[in-house]
C-alpha cells in the first residue's frame, strides 16, 4: 500500500474511531439497536403462549405441544452504498468531497463496530463497481475505508437507482444501508431519476441519506467569465459569473435540485443528513441519530 495512503486511512481511523467510542456508540446504539425476532429454541407450551408459536412438526413428533421461542436480534448487518462518480473529487474547502465521504463512511463503520454489527459496501458510478460483504473485524474496516480514499471506477457517472436494486437483490435480509451521496442524479427535466428504487429499497431494508456537498456548490461566485467542467460527463462551458441573471438561475437550480430531492426523500419516509465539506459533520451525524 502506498505510505501516503497508509497514513491517511491511520489518521481517519485515529480521528474516528475516538469519535465513534466517544460520542456516536450510544447513540448510533439507540436509533439502530436490533429490530428482529430470531428463533432461539422449542420448549413445552405453557399456560399463557401464544398458539400462533407452535412447532406443529415436533408437537406431532413427541406427541405433546411445544412452542417456538424467539428473542430480539441484535447484531445487525450495516450496508454502506458510496457513491463514487467524477463528482465526489470537487471540493473548495480544507478537504474534497471524497474526504468527508471517507471520514463519514469510518464513523458509521466503527459506531457499528461497537455495535457488534457487521458491515459491508457498495461502491457505484452508473453501475455497481464493487461489493464488498458485510463481515467484522479491524482490518475489514480499514480495508473499505481505504477503498472509499483510493477506488477508481470504470465510470464517472452516476445511477443511484441502479445501486439501490443491487443492494434490494444482494441482501435478502433486512439491513441498516447509508447512501453517501450528493444524490444529483435528475432527468433533463430536473426529476431525479430514483425515486421508485429508492421507495423499493426502503420498504425492504432501514435505509438514510448521507447528502454530502461543498458550499462552492450553493452558489456562484461573482468572478467574470468562468470555465466550468462537469466531471461526470467530461463536458466543459464558459459562463459569465459577472451576470446576475446567470448567477441567480444557477441559485434557482441548486435550491429547486435541493428541494426537489428532501421531498422525495420524505414522500419515501427516508431520514437524511446534509453535510458540507467546509463544517463539522459530528452535528449533523448525531442530529440524524436522534431524529429516528
Amino acid at each position: 500500500m502506498d505510505s501516503n495512503l497508509l497514513k491517511n486511512v491511520r489518521k481517519i481511523e485515529i480521528k474516528t474511531r475516538g469519535l465513534s467510542h466517544q460520542i456516536f456508540a450510544g447513540e448510533y446504539h439507540s436509533a439502530y439497536k436490533g429490530r428482529g425476532m430470531a428463533f432461539s429454541e422449542v420448549r413445552e407450551y405453557q399456560y399463557g403462549d401464544d398458539v400462533r408459536n407452535m412447532d406443529w412438526n415436533v408437537t406431532a413428533r413427541l406427541n405433546a405441544p411445544y412452542v417456538k421461542i424467539y428473542e430480539e436480534e441484535r447484531e445487525l448487518t450495516v450496508m454502506l452504498l458510496i457513491d463514487v462518480s467524477g463528482s465526489r473529487w470537487f471540493g473548495t474547502t480544507e478537504k474534497l468531497k471524497k474526504d468527508l465521504q471517507a471520514e463519514v463512511a469510518a464513523v458509521l463503520s466503527f459506531s457499528a463496530s461497537i455495535n457488534n454489527d457487521k458491515v459491508g459496501a457498495l461502491f457505484f458510478s452508473d453501475s455497481v463497481e464493487k461489493f464488498i460483504p458485510p463481515k467484522k473485524g479491524r482490518s475489514h474496516l480499514l480495508r473499505i475505508i481505504r477503498e472509499v480514499l483510493e477506488f477508481e471506477p470504470k465510470s464517472n457517472q452516476t445511477n443511484i437507482a441502479e445501486a439501490l436494486r443491487y443492494l434490494t437483490n444482494a441482501l435478502k435480509k433486512r439491513c441498516t444501508a447509508f447512501l453517501l451521496s450528493d444524490m444529483l442524479d435528475m432527468d433533463a427535466e430536473g426529476n431525479i431519476r430514483y425515486e421508485q428504487a429508492l421507495r423499493i429499497a426502503a420498504n425492504k431494508h432501514d435505509l438514510a441519506a448521507i447528502r454530502l456537498y461543498d458550499p462552492r456548490e450553493t452558489v456562484l461566485p461573482k468572478v467574470g467569465l468562468m470555465q466550468l467542467h462537469d466531471a461526470e460527463t467530461g463536458k466543459e462551458m464558459w459562463i459569465d459569473t459577472g451576470s446576475r441573471k446567470v448567477r441567480e438561475q444557477y441559485g434557482k437550480w441548486w435550491t429547486g435540485s435541493n428541494a426537489t430531492i428532501t421531498q422525495s426523500l420524505a414522500k419515501c419516509r427516508i431520514d437524511n443528513a446534509q453535510i458540507s465539506t467546509a463544517e463539522d459533520y459530528v452535528k449533523p451525524l448525531i442530529k440524524l441519530f436522534k431524529s429516528r
